[in-house]
């Protein structure tokens, strides 16, 4: 005789393989840029590999932070771009139905969630890391005093600050190839990017230097990638479950209630790095509480299992150190 909950997971099963036969078609939202199209590719691919019954169709969907507002401002311009500013059009497209499943950098996904929405899957983290890339060749502490670093983003400035004060940085804005293109042509003398992205765009051989964890703090979310869907659409929500990787789900719970309990958003000058090791996590965590401050670093770790009220902790140890 079958187990009662074996009859259960079979029945259950069933029903997941009838959805899939009805549905020939599942239509994956991307933002329309080089990056966020191979890494779409790549969910494409994994997808296809567990259901090859199944046409997975790539849509573009332009967001706020693709468009430019006036001339060349999204390549120059230093003002900072709004929390969830990549991910709100590709709910909208969820939510209107035009699209079944999205594709974000984690990153970019807001520390807290709309009603509606569900991170259906965590895909296994890539590389975390920074790299430099320098027009000379030269790594970070190489360059001569007053090179100029290119970056827009605050957690990068203050941890090159932090590290070599005699650099200039300066902001620069754009997709990755922008960023190369006024690296190369003398605009800046160097660029800090995600190595993820010059990794999964085939531009290793680009990079001058990956910047050690130990000394360069990256963002929170960041090498990871995420598929979002509504919390409704549980053919969904099951569809892409082989993709979910469980480690990575914690370190992302724990470096973002690191981030949400500091009150930060995406351009904030805050740094995580959580990893888990045989059901431990451990997090370091970064804040610059101002303009010109020195950087504030701490670490924490517990169980797997409580990512979250580790994360929680770490930002409340490092308040209480910006106060004292």
């Amino acid at each position: 005789m079958i187990p009662i909950f074996q009859r259960g997971r079979d029945i259950e099963q069933d029903y997941f393989s009838n959805l899939l036969k009805m549905k020939k078609l599942v239509r994956i939202g991307s933002r329309g840029s080089q990056l966020a199209l191979a890494q779409t590719g790549l969910v494409v691919d994994e997808l296809q590999g567990h259901y090859p019954q199944v046409e997975f169709a790539v849509q573009v969907v332009k967001t706020s932070g693709d468009r430019p507002s006036s001339g060349d401002r999204p390549s120059t311009s230093p003002l900072p771009l709004g929390e969830g500013v990549f991910a709100k059009e590709l709910e909208e497209a969820l939510q209107a139905g035009t699209v079944d499943l999205a594709v974000h950098s984690l990153k970019d996904i807001p520390t807290r969630l709309s009603p509606g929405f569900v991170l259906a899957a965590v895909l296994k983290r890539g590389d975390a890391r920074d790299v430099l890339v320098s027009r000379s060749g030269q790594r970070l502490r190489e360059l001569p005093p007053g090179a100029r670093i290119g970056t827009g983003s605050p957690r990068r400035k203050a941890q090159v600050a932090s590290i070599r004060s005699d650099l200039r940085v300066v902001p620069i804005r754009g997709n990755i190839d922008t960023r190369l293109r006024k690296t190369y042509s003398g605009d800046v003398d160097g660029v800090i990017m995600a190595a993820a992205a010059m990794h999964r765009l085939g531009w290793e051989d680009r990079v001058t230097e990956h910047l050690p964890l130990e000394m360069f703090l990256p963002a929170v979310g960041q090498g990871a990638l995420v598929i979002e869907t509504l919390s409704s659409c549980a053919d969904m929500v099951r569809m892409v479950s082989p993709l979910e990787d469980e480690a990575t789900r914690h370190a992302m719970d724990a470096e973002r209630a690191f981030l949400r309990d500091l009150g930060g958003g995406c351009r904030a000058p805050i740094a995580a790095h959580a990893t888990v090791s045989e059901g431990r996590l451990f997090l370091k965590g970064m804040f610059l509480p101002s303009e010109g401050a020195s950087p504030v670093f701490a670490e924490g770790a517990g169980p797997a299992a409580e990512a979250e009220e580790i994360g929680a902790a770490l930002a409340k140890k490092i308040l209480g150190l910006v106060k004292v």
